[in-house]
């Protein structure tokens, strides 16, 4: 199918187009390798096919699919697609059915975690050069024989085949990067092997270039092979270094083979290295060190890490220090970006915030994003979009990422809407999470969407608390996103019988100096030095509140019921950067205890195993973060009376950012 590559545009490098081994790319955009979960069966699933064909509409270039299991003896997840079984060519042959249609080009990329991961799923010993466990998994694994180095190699082929039966456009070998098996064997930090396959550069390298070269004669001329490289294990971390990761990027382009380099980072001793929050590292970090590889080489490099700009892209390129720049989730966030920037409307992106939202949804399902809703429902939101509907008057009540979310679907899918905000701008709670400079980036949530109301035909009344007298009448259907308010009773959810309204609260929780998180958020408070943050929820707001108030020179003291502090969003994997940063501000951090008196400026704190009490004196205020209650007064009272009313978000239930927007937007489709 003939396809017209742009020659002309604000960012002339970003859509030029490139050889790409026997292949053309149509501009410089990889969608680069991440993990779905949309499969079931260990083959690629409809959502699968959707979700990559949205990509390619998109504009992006070129798409490596999920990584995919070379072997048994790597199955991390039950949703990872087993590359080595010949059930997985005719899911192949839906996903490039679906892709080539936009001149997109699309990669099967074949891995083996190695010792990065664990036993459980696939019931087998996990495969190492050596016997020395992941800092994760924490499973001694079992050294390979040389029949089983023979028989990984032969299952990378075994994989290539039925890639290349599936009707793909090439190869990317992976297990060299993020510390999974094949830099295991490259890495002396963990080969510790004396026969063929340890000890030298070239002994260490040698199962690579099996590898490779077994898969290039397996894989048709008229296809890409590429390699996936770290430029960088970490710095101050075990492993290899950019120096050497540069010699061995010089190396495998000397075998001349090979089509293309894709660049990451990272290795699990620190994972932020691999997928960065906003707060871990910044924009393009690791560009510097993958400019160094792009000299060293003679074929197309890939660079990553946090591109998520335009304009960024087009430095990065237009520099030369890589030929490609991939992203993964970015064009999660919005799957549209190459066709906006082409476009000249860099504004209407929606921008990636860095949330790793993406990152802790697929260690329990389905890849979901912070705010983007259609991720993974592709088709049943292209359905639902045309689908006819009568326009309606539509208030929405609340201006957080909840009725900012559901005023722009609503207005988006053609009904009249008028936005009520009590405050004088707009963002709700997110504002108050972005005070704390490690979450400043969060703010993009609710400044893209509030950036994309201001263009829509949407009324927003501002410092206007909406009443029943205001609904009632004048619109046929009401969003109520009112949000919700901290708790301040004083008890942990150890005691469930104390949260009823007429029970009796926590002895001194009433005191002057005890405060909420929104009352130290927005500068409300009047704090005292010394402060206590008492935790039970376990989540990211005691973080950001010490974070905050840290920064503003308060000693800060977080305590807890749990045993580990944060564990709700340690699915994220950026809970050891957090920490990390807040015990070096001087934060102290005590676990197994809840407040049982607050006196004055002395805390009675109880273990929560022994019953053993001790005090804490000289604390100056107390911060209670026990949860919120939901603001669902509005709805109750115009239940039945008339409108067509749809609770959303924390009103409905205080939760996360992504649930106030994934309700939000169900809840505008269906009016």
């Amino acid at each position: 199918m003939p396809h017209n590559y742009p020659t002309v545009s604000s960012y002339p490098t970003l859509f030029s187009p490139l050889t790409l081994g026997p292949r053309t790319a149509r501009n410089r955009i990889w969608m680069v390798a991440h993990a779905t979960e949309f499969s079931t069966d260990g083959t690629f699933a409809d959502a699968s096919a959707d979700y990559y064909a949205e990509r390619a509409r998109g504009g992006a270039a070129v798409i490596t699919m999920e990584a995919m299991a070379v072997h048994p003896s790597t199955q991390p997840r039950r949703g990872v697609i087993l590359a080595y079984d010949p059930a997985v060519v005719d899911s192949y042959r839906k996903v490039a059915a679906a892709v080539h249609p936009h001149g997109t080009l699309l990669l099967a990329q074949l891995w083996h975690r190695g010792r990065q991961t664990d036993g459980i799923i696939s019931r087998r010993p996990t495969w190492a050069p050596s016997p020395v466990p992941d800092t994760v998994y924490r499973e001694i694994p079992h050294e390979m024989t040389a029949a089983e180095i023979d028989e990984l190699v032969e299952h990378y082929v075994l994989a290539a085949r039925h890639a290349m039966d599936g009707g793909v456009d090439g190869i990317e070998i992976h297990g060299l990067a993020h510390g999974y098996l094949l830099g295991q064997f490259l890495s002396p930090a963990t080969n510790h092997r004396s026969d063929a396959y340890g000890g030298s550069f070239e002994n260490r390298l040698r199962i690579v270039r099996r590898i490779v070269e077994d898969v290039r004669a397996a894989v048709p001329a008229d296809r890409v092979l590429g390699i996936r490289l770290n430029s960088n294990d970490g710095d101050g971390q075990p492993g290899l270094g950019n120096a050497d990761w540069v010699r061995i990027a010089r190396e495998v382009d000397g075998w001349g083979v090979l089509d293309y380099i894709s660049t990451t980072q990272g290795t699990y001793l620190d994972r932020m290295q691999i997928y960065a929050t906003s707060a871990a590292r910044p924009a393009g970090y690791e560009v510097a060190d993958t400019a160094n590889l792009t000299r060293a080489v003679s074929i197309p490099v890939v660079a990553v890490g946090r591109i998520t700009t335009p304009e960024m892209a087009e430095d990065i390129l237009a520099s030369s220090k890589a030929q490609f720049v991939g992203m993964a989730r970015q064009l999660m966030a919005d799957p549209l970006w190459p066709r906006k920037a082409e476009q000249g409307r860099p504004a209407d992106i929606r921008p990636c915030v860095g949330a790793n939202w993406c990152v802790a949804s697929f260690a329990r399902g389905p890849l979901s994003c912070l705010h983007n809703p259609r991720v993974g429902r592709e088709r049943q939101f292209h359905e639902d979009d045309a689908r006819p509907r009568r326009r309606r008057r539509v208030a929405v009540v609340g201006g957080g990422p909840a009725g900012l979310r559901a005023a722009l679907t609503a207005a988006e899918l053609g009904h009249q809407v008028t936005l009520f905000e009590q405050d004088e701008a707009l963002g709700g709670q997110v504002t108050l999470i972005a005070r704390a400079p490690s979450y400043r980036e969060w703010s993009g949530v609710t400044d893209w969407l509030a950036g994309q109301l201001a263009q829509a035909e949407v009324k927003i009344q501002l410092g206007h608390r909406a009443t029943a007298d205001d609904l009632v009448g004048q619109y046929e259907a009401v969003v109520v996103a009112t949000g919700s308010t901290p708790l301040r009773h004083g008890w942990t959810a150890r005691h469930p019988e104390r949260w009823g309204p007429k029970a009796a609260r926590l002895a001194g929780s009433d005191q002057w100096n005890v405060y909420t998180p929104v009352e130290i958020l927005t500068g409300r408070a009047n704090l005292p030095h010394r402060i206590l943050v008492v935790d039970d929820t376990g989540d990211r707001q005691a973080f950001v509140v010490a974070e905050h108030l840290v920064t503003n020179r308060h000693p800060v003291h977080v305590v807890s019921q749990y045993p580990q502090l944060g564990h709700a969003f340690a699915d994220g994997h950026d809970l050891p950067f957090a920490f990390g940063e807040l015990r070096r501000a001087g934060v102290t951090f005590t676990p197994n205890v809840e407040v049982s008196r607050i006196d004055a400026d002395t805390v009675t704190l109880t273990d929560v195993f022994t019953t053993e009490a001790t005090e804490l004196t000289d604390i100056d205020g107390v911060v209670l973060i026990l949860g919120n209650a939901a603001n669902d007064g509005l709805a109750r009272e115009l239940d039945g009376s008339g409108p067509d009313v749809h609770l959303v978000g924390d009103a409905q239930a205080p939760r996360r950012v992504f649930n106030a927007i994934w309700e939000a937007e169900a809840a505008a489709r269906r009016l």
